[in-house]
């Protein structure tokens, strides 16, 4: 059964990175005795086959093209990666929040917002992507900011 384990553990990982609490959730039903499964667990971590710092990194880079730095921490606490892991790949990814909010915003809408609700409407997509406030009002820019532009 261990050997049966192993193999299944290894086909998991093969297709892509995963965190120790999701691999030992994949294969706890499997497992002989909890014990017997902290055991492999522990032995791929020594063969650096498993890695949760690999996986936040992986998984960080994957969520900021989309997600700001708040959601990209809570998905990889979500998944099982430390705490403090998941604050310094997240902090990696607040660099960019900014430029990433920008561009995300461009692409979803071709215009400026012209009225208040269209900026809360704005501002409530950036924050369901995880973006912090600051970083809102700053790539919605003040509503003065978006008249100075348009005139000569």
């Amino acid at each position: 059964m261990s050997d049966e384990l192993k193999a299944r553990a290894l086909r998991l990982l093969a297709r892509r990175e995963h965190t120790r609490a999701e691999l030992a959730r994949k294969l706890a039903p499997d497992a002989a005795s909890s014990a017997a499964l902290d055991a492999l667990l522990t032995g791929l971590e020594g063969r650096k086959q498993l890695s949760d710092e690999r996986y936040a990194e992986a998984r960080a880079y994957r969520l900021s093209r989309k997600f700001g730095a708040l959601r990209v921490r809570r998905e990889l606490v979500a998944k099982g990666v430390d705490a403090e892991a998941a604050a310094r790949f997240a902090a990696d990814v607040e660099k960019t929040d900014l430029e990433r909010a920008c561009l995300i915003l461009a692409r979803k809408y071709r215009t400026r917002a012209t009225t208040p609700q269209e900026r809360a409407r704005r501002a409530r997509f950036l924050q369901s992507r995880g973006f912090s406030m600051d970083v809102i009002r700053r790539a919605l820019g003040s509503p003065r900011d978006g008249a100075s532009e348009e005139s000569p």
